[in-house]
């Protein structure tokens, strides 16, 4: 797109804008700051005449996360298939800089059904996952972060059975 990023994965607001007016004539300003303050998964923020994603990035930024080290457990929505070699070798980022983590399980679930009808629900244990040396971070209220899990840390969630 010809953007320039800092280190950071901030853009100039006014810059993106000139952009994807190229494509959208309509766009301007205050419509991204509405998709951006709107969006349910808080996925970009805007910080004075700047604007960055905050999670999703496939190279080098850098967040200025704060660790969170209260959160015991986290989940990761997938298909079955992918599931079995997470379990076998971990959650690790793919193509991305992070592994994505979920807060709770219907979360989880809606990111999982983006693959498959019927999605698998994992569970990182993260408190002793933390005690190992791993770090999580909180980027948004639907998203947390780690480098990587290993699969000891893991278990497929199992559903409660109610009679």
């Amino acid at each position: 797109m010809g953007l320039v990023v800092d280190e950071e994965g901030f853009v100039d607001l006014g810059e993106l804008v000139s952009k994807v007016k190229e494509r959208f004539s309509g766009v301007d300003v205050g419509f991204l700051t509405g998709l951006v303050e709107e969006g349910e998964r808080k996925r970009f923020e805007i910080v004075g005449d700047r604007i960055r994603a905050l999670y999703g990035h496939s190279f080098p930024v850098y967040l200025r996360l704060e660790e969170d080290r209260r959160v015991e457990w986290l989940y990761h929505g997938t298909t079955a298939e992918a599931a079995d070699v997470i379990l076998e070798k971990g959650l690790k980022p793919m193509k991305r800089m992070w592994v994505h983590l979920s807060p709770t399980t219907d979360i989880a679930t809606q990111v999982g059904k983006r693959k498959t009808s019927s999605p698998v629900t994992l569970v990182v244990n993260c408190a002793e996952a933390r005690k190992a040396g791993l770090k999580f971070y909180k980027a948004s209220e639907q998203v947390y972060l780690c480098k990587s899990v290993p699969a000891k840390y893991i278990r497929r969630l199992r559903a409660l059975m109610v009679l």
